[in-house]
């Protein structure tokens, strides 16, 4: 009983550090990264789908991407989306390839960046105590049921209280490196 809350809870806890790093990946750095477009969908026949699915996407160099689509009529429709996605990227089209260069940022526009990662990290963080929680309550409920001893509980809100602190120092951990990769100039 008392590892299968334990499991439960680190199970959640991973998923939420793994969503802060699929996010914090998305927010643009200073350099080109194929991880910048995640978040853009493009309609491809009637289906919403990310451009890495339709398209080769590479890094030639630090400053811009390169978009080469299976099917050459997409390349005004990506165009087009990574120019609605708000991400301050200008695509041009050249023959049979989308190129993407990836100014570097303002300091306005960095705070902003840096803001959005710390939103992101809060976001963690507060999952990760709605998983601590949810633990310690199943272990209460099992005490008041008598299926584990006061030790056992003890034991366990130690267990978990534990997770919790290296699950959040985890978490302070990536939302400085990537802080950090942001205010790089």
């Amino acid at each position: 009983m008392l590892d299968d809350v334990c499991q439960e809870a680190k199970s959640q806890m991973d998923k939420a550090v793994a969503t802060l790093k699929k996010h914090l990946a998305s927010i643009r750095t200073g350099r080109a990264s194929v991880s910048i477009l995640d978040g853009i969908r493009v309609d491809y026949y009637g289906n919403p789908s990310p451009i890495g699915q339709i398209a080769s996407v590479t890094v030639p160099d630090s400053r811009s991407l390169m978009i080469k689509p299976w099917d050459k009529m997409m390349l005004k429709v990506i165009e087009k989306a990574i120019q609605e996605s708000n991400l301050g990227l200008t695509p041009m089209v050249d023959s049979d390839i989308v190129r993407v260069p990836v100014p570097s940022l303002t300091e306005e526009r960095r705070k902003e960046f840096v803001k959005q990662a710390r939103q992101r990290g809060e976001d963690a963080k507060v999952a990760v105590r709605n998983a601590r929680r949810d633990a310690n309550e199943m272990l209460k409920d099992a005490l008041k049921d008598k299926s584990i001893s006061e030790d056992d509980e003890k034991r366990g809100l130690k267990t978990t209280q534990d997770l919790t602190d290296t699950v959040i120092a985890e978490i302070d951990g990536l939302m400085q490196h990537k802080e950090s990769e942001i205010m790089v100039v």
